[in-house]
């Protein structure tokens, strides 16, 4: 049943929805699971990957399906809602459905965006463990990261306070000769804590540490986080685990995580961080939640493991990408479909009237205040104008070989004529089109939209990757900035492209993937222009190694792994009922 979104919020929802909400064994009977492949945590299960691959390994795969989006506004145009909607308007048709979606960030969470579980009826269930923690995925990847971090400050301090003969005996290592000024890692922690971006650690006395300037990140910025997106096993989680690159000695070499010999227990940390979770949509459609890397400097999607596992297990498999189809989709394409091997059957542009309307000039949406009226009027003429930018990312998926699905995510504010203008235009750029009014109605509202996607998974694509492995790094990044976002060309500082000239001269780095660092908000480097901008130039000003996710990160513009908390916080509103121990105020 779908519930009274309009005056409902959404937890409310969401514990009605959880009285009926299947239990692990439930599941395992639903998802015709061995006993063995289910790990049970209280009201939630992980998947044993491992086995479920194994036993279904000689079955063919669903449809994969993947969620993208238009330039969002701040508050994000619901691609965890969407994904959500459909796989409920695909169950709706009687089809054996399930998906994959990130894990949320605490410091999101706590800070002004709030959890990303969806909303109305189409979210996922149970909200309070999926925007507190989860089954501590995050958890095992900051002590992970932390403790290659205290493997080098620890190694540090020893170096200093001992001569080799002593070293020698007293570690059986060899000196690292680890430069002080060349340490790429930090420590991470999963708020939002601006206070941490840069500190000084190692204060006190001789046994007191390493004194030097110092770091925090948010944890899904942790390579380690990156690399759980991309691994396909245990064994290529250790690999990867073991290279990952924290300083530099005093000749330039790396140091890595294997130098340290630290990527063992790293992975001791993770190892059952490569199992997804199981949870359900409202109307209790399977989805698995794995992985949350941060979209900008990573992946941003949910697992390679994740979609494996879905396509084994369901006839249709509904994947998100992060951000919008410049960054999003762009990555999902030439990043992850290269590194698992998987084709999609065909990409979901979600697409909002209060998106548009934003590129079509309307006024500057701020998060934590109420939307101005030209975003709940109708406004024909602020739409028309800001088409542009979706007909531009409708283009951006077809140069892959996929025809999208554009997803009108209607509001309930939104009017027929608005929606009207939306589809002419993206079925006059080629795309087929489907209002859905999944967070108003559930699976119910998103029929429409189930059957244009079942309509488009018929259609056989020429799925293509946007350049050949083989090119050069910097021919690369001009690609994505010419095809993609739409700049006239790239211009790199002198430091950026004297790092890539060496990268591009280095086999070591010759498979490593492109991911591309730049806001989320415009098709530019500079959050501040919407629409589709002409006549500007992609500047770059560095590129970022991450050596164990094997990912070279050339970034457009400043952006930080540690975002800041906010003036008026979630976390102001987040009680707990001492008598029931339910938790309010997350939602």
């Amino acid at each position: 049943m779908a519930y009274d979104a309009v005056n409902m919020e959404d937890w409310q929802i969401s514990e009605e929805a959880e009285k009926n909400m299947p239990t692990p064994e439930e599941w395992r009977e639903k998802l015709g699971l061995e006993k063995q492949e289910m790990l049970p945590m209280g009201r939630l299960a992980k998947l044993d990957f491992l086995k479920i691959i194994e036993r279904l390994k000689d079955k063919p795969d669903g449809k994969y399906i993947e969620v993208t989006a238009i330039t969002p506004t701040p508050l994000g145009e619901g691609k965890s809602t969407t994904s959500c909607g459909l796989m409920e308007g695909l169950g709706k048709r009687g089809v054996h459905v399930g998906g994959a979606l990130r894990q949320p960030s605490g410091g999101p969470t706590m800070n002004v965006k709030g959890t990303a579980a969806g909303g109305g009826n189409s979210l996922l269930i149970p909200m309070t463990e999926f925007s507190l923690g989860l089954t501590g995925d995050i958890n095992d990847i900051m002590n992970a990261h932390n403790l290659a971090m205290v493997a080098l400050t620890a190694r540090m301090q020893h170096e200093r306070n001992y001569n080799d003969e002593q070293l020698q005996r007293l570690t059986g290592m060899p000196r690292l000769n680890i430069d002080p000024t060349r340490v790429e890692l930090g420590w991470v922690l999963d708020f939002c804590a601006q206070a941490l971006r840069n500190i000084v650690i190692g204060l006190g006395g001789r046994m007191d540490g390493y004194t030097m300037q110092s770091k925090f990140g948010i944890a899904v910025g942790s390579e380690c986080m990156a690399i759980l997106a991309v691994i396909r096993d245990l064994a290529d989680l250790r690999e990867r685990l073991n290279n990952i690159t924290v300083a530099f000695d005093k000749s330039g070499k790396p140091v890595t995580t294997g130098d340290l010999e630290v990527g063992g227990a790293m992975t001791a940390f993770m190892r059952n961080t490569i199992n997804p979770t199981l949870m359900c949509t409202a109307e209790y459609n399977p989805c698995m939640v794995h992985a949350g890397p941060f979209a900008n400097i990573a992946v941003g999607q949910s697992s390679i493991i994740a979609d494996r596992v879905g396509l084994k297990l369901f006839d249709y498999h509904v994947t998100e990408s992060g951000f919008a189809a410049d960054i999003g989709f762009e990555k999902f394409w030439n990043v992850k479909c290269r590194f698992s091997g998987l084709k999609p059957h065909v990409s979901v542009l979600t697409t909002t009237i209060r998106a548009l309307k934003m590129h079509g000039g309307g006024p500057k949406v701020i998060p934590g205040i109420a939307l101005p009226e030209a975003y709940t009027k109708e406004n024909l003429e602020l739409v028309e104008k800001g088409i542009e930018n979706m007909v531009h990312m409708i283009g951006v998926i077809r140069k892959s070989g996929i025809n999208p699905v554009v997803c009108i995510n209607r509001f309930y504010t939104d009017t027929d004529a608005e929606c009207a203008l939306v589809r002419k235009a993206a079925e006059a750029a080629g795309a087929r089109c489907a209002e859905s009014r999944h967070w108003e109605k559930g699976g119910d509202g998103a029929l429409e939209f189930a059957d244009a996607v079942i309509d488009a998974c018929k259609e056989e694509n020429e799925f293509k990757f946007l350049y050949p492995i083989e090119m050069k790094l910097r021919d690369r990044v001009a690609i994505i900035a010419k095809e993609v976002y739409g700049a006239d060309g790239v211009s790199w500082s002198p430091e950026a492209e004297q790092k890539a000239k060496m990268l591009e001269d280095d086999p070591k780095y010759a498979d490593f993937a492109t991911m591309m660092v730049k806001t989320h908000l415009s098709l530019t480097h500079d959050p501040t222009l919407k629409g589709v901008p002409k006549g500007w130039t992609l500047p770059i000003r560095d590129v970022l190694i991450y050596s164990g996710a094997k990912f070279l990160c050339p970034c457009a513009g400043t952006i930080s792994l540690m975002p800041g908390t906010g003036s008026n916080p979630a976390f102001r509103r987040v009680d707990v009922d001492t008598k029931t121990g339910k938790v309010s105020g997350l939602f």
